[in-house]
């Protein structure tokens, strides 16, 4: 009797391990964060360069480029020093690099001045 009390209790104890558990809650969802509530960060794509050399009596500069953005052919650049536009150039060429040419339309440009496609 007491081997039927032992046998049938360690069926019991093994039967309830084995049974299937059931599947835990859901999670909640993760709160939706809004696109717009924080500020808008924006690349600045524009072409910049600096005049890495000046030749005044031919009224030509060379501009030196970041890599992979030196301009078109033909392309009008304007030319800065401390923040205020100081003169405009015309692409004209030939490029090296990022190095290229450029003819002087208007104003006095100095060695590394900054130079940018767009006015301010």
């Amino acid at each position: 009797m007491r081997i039927f009390f032992a046998l049938l209790g360690a069926n019991l104890l093994l039967t309830g391990c084995v049974l299937p558990h059931p599947p835990p809650p859901p999670r909640p969802a993760a709160p939706v964060v809004s696109q717009s509530s924080g500020p808008v960060i924006k690349p600045d794509l524009q072409t910049a360069g600096q005049v890495a050399m000046v030749n005044a009596a031919a009224r030509l500069v060379v501009i030196s480029f970041s890599a992979g953005s030196t301009p078109k052919t033909g392309r009008q650049l304007y030319v800065f020093r401390n923040g205020l536009k100081v003169g405009e150039l015309r692409i004209t060429g030939p490029q090296r690099e990022n190095d290229t040419v450029a003819d002087i339309i208007s104003g006095n440009i100095q060695l590394y001045d900054e130079v940018r496609a767009g006015a301010p």
